[in-house]
This record gives C-alpha cells, structure tokens and sequence, in this order.
C-alpha cells in the first residue's frame, strides 16, 4: 500500500471514527430531551386537566392563557421565529445553506410543553421532532468533515427521540426513512443504528415502561374483514384530519392578527373542551381510561354520542390549536382518533351484526391504522404502536391494517400533512 492510500485510509478511519462518537453525543441528548419532555408534559398535563375537569372555568383560561404564553415568549424570547413543525426539518434537509438555529431545541421544548399543559389539543411528538433534529444539525455544523451528513445527523436526533418517546428503536428507524431521508446510504445505517441503540438503552436503564398496559390475549381469522373495514374507515377518517389541518392553514392564513388567531383557536378548543373534556391535551390519558375494560363496554346513546362527537372534533380542535400558535402535529391526535375510533366501529359490529371480535384488538389496530394514514408510514406505525403497548400478538392484523388505510387514504388524497409541507418546500 502506496503512501497516499494509506493516508486516505486513515483519513477514513478518523471520520468513522468521529462520525460514530458524534452520533452517541446526539443520540444521548436527544433521548434525554425527548424522556424528558415526555415526562413533564405527562405529569403536568394530568395536574392541569384535573383542575380543569374541577372547576369548568379552567376549560375556558387555560387554552387562552396558553396560547397567549407562546405568542409572547416566540414574540419576545425566542427572536419572532415561528414554529412550523416538520416543515422546517424537510426546509433544513432539503437545503445546503438552511440551518435549524439552536434556538429551536428550546422554543419547541417550551412551547411544545405549554401546548398540551394548557389544554391544547395536539401532542409533543412534532415538537420532539423538530428539537431533536436541531440537536442533530447544531453538531452537523461543528465540524467540516460532517457537512457532508447533515441529513443523516439529523434524522440520527429524529430517531433517538422517537425512540425515547414511543421505547421502540425500529419504530424511530422507520420513522426517518419513510417520512424524512427516504433514502438509506451507509453513513444513514451507522448513524442511525448507533442513535437509536443508545437511546433506547438509556430508556432500558431508566426503566422507562410503555405508555399503554394492555392485555392482548389472540386475534382471529375470520375478523379478518372486519379488520379491512377498520381500514378503509382509518384511511377516510385520516384524510379528514389532513384536509382540516391544511383547511385551517391555508384558508384562514388571511387572519393576521395574532390575537384573532388566539382568540378564535382558543373559543374553538374552549367549547369543545367543555362538552367533550376527553380532547384535553394529548389525549393519552383518556386513551388510557378505555383501555382499562373496552372489553365491557356496553353501547348506548350517550356513548354513541361522545364517540362520534369525539372522532368529528379532534380534528377541528387540532387543527384549531394549530392555527392558533400552538405547537404540535398529527402524531398523538392520530393515536387518540384511531383508538376511539376502533372501539367505536368493533361496538358497533358486535352490537348490529353479532360479528363477536374483541374491542382491545381493535383500538390497538385502529392506533396504527389511523397513525399510518395520516403520515403514509405503515412500517413506522406498526412498530410504534407495538412499542407503545410492548406487544406482538397483533402484527400481522396491523401490519395488513396499515398498508389498507394508507392506501386508502392515498387514493382519496395524496397528501399527508408532511409530505404536503415537503411538496411546498420543493
């Protein structure tokens, strides 16, 4: 070996080498950041809607208060940047020159956070998203030989946070390729492998458990068609929450005020938390408590009432706290919608028609199918949800259920609400 090959060998070596040593770096603080939003929303988010579900005057301060609170700390701490969400990653990948600015990791942190405490109907996982991505891009541009990986570096931070969040390394894998590289190059595998890896060591050291405890038992064959209806049904139901979000943003961008915007998102997200408190926040919490016996559930008039009333309004009331400066995206909506959605649809199957499935199945499978819509990333949702209830027995339903609803909803529309905000930023 000449000389000059052996040189570029070690030069080759030495970036590999600060390649892998950086990724751990990203992969760590992103895990940590994404736990810990995770955590303080969680707790918070139980205080704030506790109070409000007490003393009915909340429902109608919180969100205005809010939302108030995230205009004045964008308008005066964090220099009049606007939060865009995954736009401004898809903005940052897309571009040799556009950077994310390290202000990002705390506005969506902190603005992320006051969203969901105060009420706003949405989740953290957009948040999460774009913070962790700038973990990513700010150690991208410390040295000139990562120049080079500035997508990989970035969808590395993706990937460790959402591995952090949903305790599903595959999940946070499939989640940048499908959504934000779409391609796999070597640096994309050692980065990524090395970031998610790490992260969700640190959440197996931390004893971190699965947000949801469900008891999956069987599934069976002949539910089968049942569970292609289940889709075709997510796959409409998603594109009806893409056109409301891109309604609110592109038809109502005319309001400029953004004291209109607060005060009409605020009565918008008001009301419907006051016939509907279920909407508060992420929703994980309300997910939680039809988890508890979905296999019980009676239906009646009220409950009929309460779930449509809830599958037609989540996506207005997202969209609403969107529009109105709340920080936030389709992840956690998407999860909450499927699950009421599948227990609403196996209620009614085993009311009208006898068909005799189980409910749980059903709002397991309506998570990943709604999920898998809504972003058009049926491999990201089917191991999400299976990280999320840290559970297997379902894979093969959810997996068919996925690609039906994405398909569903891609022939109805072909825009997602990320691949929407790629297409404008092209």
């Amino acid at each position: 070996m000449n000389n000059t090959a052996r040189i570029k060998k070690n030069m080759q070596l030495i970036k590999l080498r600060k390649l892998i040593i950086v990724s751990i770096l990203i992969s760590f603080l992103s895990a940590f950041l994404a736990i810990t939003l995770k955590k303080l929303t969680d707790h918070y988010e139980e205080i704030f809607s506790s109070q409000a579900t007490l003393h009915p005057l909340f429902i109608f301060l919180f969100p205005v208060f809010g939302l108030s609170v995230i205009y004045f700390l964008r308008h005066y701490v964090f220099n009049k940047k606007e939060n865009k969400g995954i736009n401004e990653v898809f903005e940052s990948t897309g571009s040799k020159t556009k950077n994310l600015p390290k202000s990002k990791i705390a506005s969506h942190f902190i603005n992320g956070l006051l969203t969901v405490v105060f009420g706003g109907s949405t989740g953290i996982e957009v948040s999460t998203v774009v913070a962790t991505a700038t973990i990513g891009s700010v150690a991208q541009r410390k040295q000139n030989i990562f120049k080079e990986y500035k997508t990989e570096l970035i969808c590395a931070g993706i990937a460790a946070g959402i591995t952090a969040l949903f305790n599903s390394p595959i999940a946070g894998l499939f989640f940048v390729f499908e959504v934000i590289s779409r391609k796999i190059t070597r640096a994309f595998l050692i980065t990524n492998l090395i970031a998610v890896t790490f992260a969700f060591g640190l959440v197996y050291l931390i004893d971190e458990k699965p947000i949801f405890t469900v008891d999956i038992i069987t599934w069976h064959i002949r539910a089968i068609p049942y569970f292609i209806l289940l889709g075709i049904i997510a796959g409409i139901n998603s594109v009806y929450l893409t056109r409301c979000v891109l309604f609110f943003k592109n038809n109502l961008s005319q309001i400029r005020s953004h004291y209109y915007k607060i005060l009409i998102g605020s009565v918008i997200l008001s009301c419907s938390l006051f016939f509907f408190p279920q909407l508060y926040g992420e929703g994980y919490h309300a997910i939680k408590m039809i988890f508890m016996n979905p296999n019980e559930v009676k239906i009646s008039y009220s409950l009929l009432y309460t779930f449509i009333g809830i599958i037609i309004l989540k996506p207005i009331v997202t969209s609403a706290t969107l529009f109105s400066g709340g920080d936030g995206g389709v992840f956690a909506p998407s999860l909450f919608i499927g699950a009421f959605l599948g227990l609403f649809v196996a209620l009614l199957l085993n009311t009208y028609l006898n068909a005799n499935i189980i409910p749980v199945n059903f709002m397991v499978i309506g998570m990943a199918a709604v999920l898998s819509a809504s972003i058009h990333a049926p491999f990201t949702a089917l191991f999400l949800i299976c990280g999320l209830i840290n559970d297997y027995t379902l894979f093969f339903p959810i997996l068919v259920v996925c690609l039906i609803s994405k398909y569903t909803a891609k022939m109805i529309y072909p825009h997602s609400v990320y691949s929407y905000a790629a297409s404008v930023v092209k």
